[in-house]
């Protein structure tokens, strides 16, 4: 892997930030760390928005934040006993806000009945519906991860990721240049499941792209889906870390993969066919990856396809201490890595996002 890789995808910070902490007399812990660790706790209790999906003239009744460095700002306030009018002044507000957009966990109910009742109340032209619609199913999804990471042992939940992840293949199938509805195209901040549901849909798409037939992809859809699981048992604090990892902190990552592969052994409902994706998704070509170093042919199909999926997603994603790379960029990244990454696939991946009109 590239030190540029390694850097944007929160890799160890083997050189440090050369900052100054003071210790605390009382936990041994620096004022700095004692602060990101309560931030990232607190970072759990919201969710994240596809900013796109709130509508002018549409009534809202969840307060919205936006996450400025380790602040969270209310933008807009409002609750069920006092909905508010989303005009031009609000949508510009929440639009061109280059901070993260997001609502308190506890109003996920209230977005989403937002996104259901969209649909029927408002009257919006046919492609617009069409993007609602998609849009409808990308939140949902993202909703049915961030409950599953929460609680990966519930059986319930799998069902219905499965569930989410039908409608996601089924609408590529029906229409491959969705896509681009489905993505998060704006260099939005890191959530796992977020990140979970792009990795599918890209996923899912080089799967139709290169001919698969429906159960295939859908293995891979859910494998993809699923691949990050392993995180909800790692501690939030580093998760969530405002900055780079240390070599520790790095090497607790890295244990998701088989995390992950435990975790769902325990539930009957994964496709065998799915778990390559889980268990693979960092392995490379060269042999350099993680957790088994395999090399070459070693790497499933599978295996392949999510791997470019899960890093592309990463590199266009902000972090506090390395900001997102234009899908160009990070596509030119991806490609000069030719001894990790499957070529061929990764030409199919450039023409997929091509179709969709990533922009650049």
């Amino acid at each position: 892997m590239s030190t540029r890789i390694r850097e944007i995808t929160n890799g160890p910070d083997e050189a440090g930030d050369g900052a100054i902490r003071r210790r605390s007399e009382d936990t041994g812990l620096s004022t700095e760390s004692q602060g990101i660790k309560a931030f990232s706790l607190r970072k759990t209790q919201y969710f994240q928005l596809a900013r796109n999906t709130l509508l002018e003239n549409t009534a809202i009744d969840f307060s919205v934040f936006r996450e400025k460095g380790r602040v969270f700002e209310l933008v807009i306030r409002a609750d069920p006993r006092l909905p508010v009018i989303l005009d031009k002044g609000k949508i510009a507000k929440i639009h061109n806000s280059k901070h993260e957009i997001i609502i308190e966990n506890r109003d996920i109910p209230l977005y989403q009945a937002y996104l259901e009742v969209g649909l029927s109340q408002y009257r919006l032209a046919e492609d617009v519906q069409t993007v609602r619609r998609v849009s409808l199913l990308k939140e949902t999804s993202k909703i049915l991860m961030k409950d599953l990471l929460d609680n990966p042992d519930s059986t319930e939940k799998i069902e219905e990721i499965k569930t989410s992840v039908i409608a996601i293949i089924d609408t590529l199938f029906e229409n491959a240049d969705m896509i681009r509805n489905m993505l998060s195209l704006s260099q939005y901040d890191y959530y796992t499941y977020t990140h979970c549901v792009d990795v599918a849909v890209l996923s899912a798409g080089v799967g139709v792209a290169i001919g698969l037939g429906r159960d295939e992809v859908l293995n891979l859809g859910i494998g993809a889906m699923l691949h990050d699981i392993g995180k909800s048992a790692i501690a939030p604090e580093i998760l969530n870390k405002q900055g780079k990892l240390d070599s520790i902190e790095y090497q607790t990552i890295q244990q998701h993969v088989q995390a992950g592969v435990s975790i769902l052994r325990k539930h009957k409902a994964i496709p065998e066919g799915s778990y390559d994706a889980v268990s693979q998704h960092h392995e490379k070509l060269s042999g350099k990856g993680y957790p088994f170093g395999l090399r070459g042919g070693e790497i499933t199909l599978f295996g392949r396809i999510t791997g470019i999926a899960d890093c592309y997603d990463a590199l266009t994603t902000n972090r506090v201490y390395k900001k997102a790379l234009r899908p160009f960029d990070a596509l030119n990244c991806i490609s000069q890595e030719s001894k990790d990454y499957d070529q061929e696939l990764l030409k199919t991946f450039v023409k997929m996002l091509g179709k969709g009109k990533v922009e650049t």
